[in-house]
């Protein structure tokens, strides 16, 4: 791979970062390809002996990018109290590996995340980590998620809700 695809991908990412921790939603629905798909598998405790500790088909969310605008489009309104007053959040971005996808335009990048929000006056910090695998595509010279999997590392999330986007 190489230095010069990776810094795109990398700075991209970092843009994408930028703009869900300033709740700019819009731009970042337009950072989605059409055709993403969305999904966190649900992650269990077992034995080693018993298989993964990923359940590939239960997932804590599945969407496509029009679930996603209508999720957003939702945070405008007076009904989204949860995020009323909006909480405090980053996403930290890191290990990220790049590796050429299935098609030539397409690669699969993996990094590790680290989601941390904070609400009014609460000295609790809630926090997501993990890993995620997303297939990012470039298409007429410009560069869209096509789909983003998302591996908590927690099998008891340590967040109240799933209102943020990871």
């Amino acid at each position: 791979m190489n230095r010069e695809l990776h810094c795109h991908i990398t700075q991209f990412l970092t843009r994408e970062t930028y703009l869900l921790d300033h709740r700019k939603y819009e731009e970042w629905l337009d950072m989605l390809a059409d055709d993403i798909v969305y999904r966190m598998p649900m992650r269990v405790t077992k034995e080693a002996k018993d298989g993964p500790n990923l359940v590939e088909e239960m997932t804590f969310f599945e969407e496509t990018k029009k679930s996603l605008t209508t999720r957003v489009n939702r945070l405008r309104t007076s009904s989204a109290w949860v995020d009323n007053p909006a909480p405090r959040q980053r996403h930290f971005i890191t290990n990220i590996l790049v590796e050429q996808g299935s098609q030539p335009n397409e690669w699969q990048v993996r990094s590790c995340f680290l989601f941390m929000r904070s609400r009014g006056s609460d000295i609790d910090v809630e926090q997501l980590f993990g890993e995620r695998l997303d297939v990012i595509r470039n298409a007429n010279e410009e560069w869209k998620i096509a789909s983003r999997t998302i591996y908590p590392d927690q099998a008891v999330l340590g967040v109240m809700n799933l209102s943020m986007f990871l």
